[in-house]
């Protein structure tokens, strides 16, 4: 079951940004954002509520609120948002690089770090060259530019909001924890969206967003999200870790199928050296990681 489950993760997280491309070409990212964080948090509410699982209380409020900024008003925002300017392969690619981030974020903080992380983040350097080889004259364009600013700028996010929950994180259900994430983040991003005006009226939403968010909503902030803790509970770090190396290939592959996107030699070479780069960063922190817990024992 726990394999299985990583399955349904590494597959239908990767299918999620092309929902995410379909629905924001229609309508504003962030809006498409709250709407799907809304409705998959009421879903989850409602659910523990009549299970009559207990609330949070003190400063787990506080840790949930922190990670409803940092994993879903700021990185889900931000990275549904950015493909509305770059093609649904690229957002993913861009997306997988949060392990870069908690590399040179732990360097920020003091941490050593082994050569071999080093080593990687020089490859994924690298593949992600390759990748925008030929995206250089796309960088004239603002909207493209944009796009990649927001989809980097998700990662970050993503990154600090992992390293946060290793360190913060509430010690209740962790599914109630999920469900109050989305719900306070929906809220937050309505409130932004009606402050700059930037959102439109629930009539104008096509019926294409509306599919595409449904999809977003039940395989991808619910079975999917369900199926990814229970993963990570049941199966080992670096096990559970292999669907960030292929949700970017399922988007790429998938993207050229339904929407046309270019499926060039740099995208699929370059795309493969950033996900070595990716694993050897994961496994050198995986190895660091055992060191210190042995250390620890002795």
């Amino acid at each position: 079951m726990p394999i299985l489950a990583l399955c349904w993760v590494s597959f239908f997280w990767g299918t999620t940004w092309l929902a995410s491309k379909e629905a924001v070409s229609h309508m504003p990212g962030l809006q498409v954002a709250a709407t799907r964080q809304f409705i998959a948090g009421i879903l989850y509410l409602c659910f523990f509520i009549l299970k009559k699982t207990p609330w949070p209380k003190g400063k787990q409020w506080k840790s949930i609120i922190i990670l409803s900024l940092l994993n879903f008003v700021l990185s889900n925002g931000l990275s549904t948002w950015g493909v509305k300017f770059i093609s649904s392969g690229l957002g993913a690619i861009i997306g997988a690089m949060v392990p870069v981030w908690i590399v040179f974020i732990s360097i920020f903080k003091g941490e050593r770090i082994t050569r071999l992380a080093v080593f990687g983040i020089l490859v994924c350097f690298g593949g992600v060259c390759v990748v925008f080889y030929e995206h250089l004259l796309d960088f004239l364009q603002p909207n493209f530019r944009f796009g990649i600013v927001l989809s980097i700028a998700a990662t970050i996010t993503w990154a600090f909001g992992t390293l946060y929950t290793k360190k913060k994180a509430a010690s209740f259900n962790p599914y109630f924890s999920l469900g109050l994430q989305m719900f306070i983040s929906s809220i937050l991003l309505y409130a932004m969206i009606g402050a700059t005006g930037t959102g439109i009226r629930i009539s104008e939403i096509p019926a294409n967003s509306w599919w595409s968010i449904a999809y977003l909503v039940i395989f991808g902030s619910i079975l999917t999200f369900i199926a990814f803790i229970y993963a990570l509970q049941k199966l080992p770090t670096e096990l559970s870790s292999l669907y960030a190396y292929m949700n970017p290939i399922v988007a790429v592959i998938l993207g050229a199928l339904i929407f046309d996107e270019p499926l060039t030699m740099a995208i699929v070479f370059g795309g493969s050296i950033t996900l070595i780069g990716l694993y050897l960063i994961n496994y050198a922190m995986y190895k660091k990681k055992n060191y210190n817990t042995n250390l620890n024992l002795k």
